[in-house]
């Protein structure tokens, strides 16, 4: 597990971005991992220290056509 130390202005779905590349299936691990972070609000705490566990797998892709 990596362990990242919030900056001003970062949210949970910033830093799973610049980790992961991608937020879809990657911020609810990262919420689970850190249930304290539930009540800081959107933005995080200059300092708050974040654990990123290590990347889920990529949630399978559909296609929805408009007419089914």
């Amino acid at each position: 597990m990596t362990a990242v130390m919030a900056r001003q202005g970062d949210t949970v779905d910033m830093l799973c971005l610049a980790q992961y590349g991608r937020t879809d299936a990657v911020t609810e691990a990262v919420m689970a991992d850190n249930p304290h972070l539930r009540d800081l609000g959107p933005v995080l705490p200059v300092g708050t220290l974040v654990t990123l566990p290590p990347q889920p797998p990529a949630p399978e892709q559909t296609i929805k056509r408009f007419w089914e």
